[in-house]
């Protein structure tokens, strides 16, 4: 996984971080998968084509797990 955070933090204080085990993985993945999510609907996909869109990415998670992420506030 490339930096999601970028916005935040550069590439290697994100790699400094994730080699101490200091960044917890799945909260990162959430983060992504919204990410991806959001730039997706940016596109004017439909919200179930946008989460196939990440199951792309994700392909161990299913459908369901997908949005409870993604509408997680």
């Amino acid at each position: 996984m490339s930096n999601p955070i970028a916005d935040f933090i550069n590439d290697e204080a994100f790699a400094k971080l994730r080699s101490y085990r200091l960044l917890d993985e799945k909260q990162l993945r959430d983060y992504h998968i919204r990410q991806i999510f959001q730039i997706a609907r940016a596109k004017k996909h439909s919200a179930g084509d946008a989460i196939e869109y990440v199951q792309r990415e994700y392909p161990y998670l299913q459908f369901d797990t997908i949005r409870k992420i993604v509408y997680k506030r």
